[in-house]
């Protein structure tokens, strides 16, 4: 039997937003403690269907409390769960992540959320040589139907180095290279929610495959690791 989201996660974080306070908090602190164990074993399971097709790190499920030290909002819960599964290093990239959130607001995402300065030249870089292999992946007909556009944050105009009429300007403009897929709170709670997260990020892995080629290797094509 395929573990699930119950239906009393998705009304705690309801109850959540609407009350988002201490005393409040510390008065469910038990149901919250049951509903977390339960996701827990969701996320778990994935990782465990996850390593059947990939090979992962570790899993991190994001705690419930907000950092609030340096934020403008001073609520004191988040009003979702996430969780992350990152990639063994040095040879594979990217991660996969899982974000469960009532009122129709659950995601699954992969990719590069915050490449850092050495990764982010070297994949620009390999787009202004040849472009051909990233866009025969992402314009595949079966990927674009699970995981649509290439998205994330990016430039208004050329990063330094780079000639901003250059043909994959678009791809070389972007600081992140992720993709998202959306769920209904009906969609989360079916049985088969657990079986389409996995077989989507399965579906992932020829972007993943090309993007740790190209992080592992020079322009050369020479193994850098």
């Amino acid at each position: 039997m395929n573990p699930s989201i119950s239906e009393e996660l998705l009304k705690f974080l309801t109850k959540l937003e609407k009350n988002n306070n201490r005393d409040w908090f510390n008065s469910n602190k038990d149901e919250f403690k049951k509903i977390e164990k339960d996701t827990k074993v969701f996320y778990n399971a994935t990782l465990d269907a996850l390593r059947t097709h990939d090979d992962i790190e570790k899993l991190k499920v994001f705690r419930i409390y907000r950092d609030v030290r340096f934020s403008k909002n001073k609520l004191p819960y988040k009003t979702h769960f996430g969780g992350s599964f990152k990639r063994t290093k040095p040879n594979l990239r990217g991660g996969y992540y899982v974000h469960l959130a009532p009122n129709n607001k659950s995601f699954i995402a992969t990719g590069f959320w915050e490449p850092n300065k050495e990764d982010l030249l070297r994949i620009r870089k390999e787009f202004e040589m040849d472009d051909s292999e990233m866009r025969e992946i992402i314009s595949n007909k079966k990927f674009r139907d699970i995981w649509g556009e290439l998205e994330g944050d990016e430039l208004k105009t050329a990063p330094r180095g780079f000639d901003k009429e250059h043909p994959a300007i678009d791809l070389i403009r972007k600081k992140q290279y992720i993709f998202t897929k959306k769920y209904s709170d009906k969609e989360v709670l079916s049985a088969n929610f657990y079986e389409d997260v996995n077989a989507s990020f399965r579906a992932i892995r020829p972007y993943f495959d090309y993007m740790s080629d190209v992080l592992t290797t020079n322009l050369n094509g020479e193994v850098i690791i």
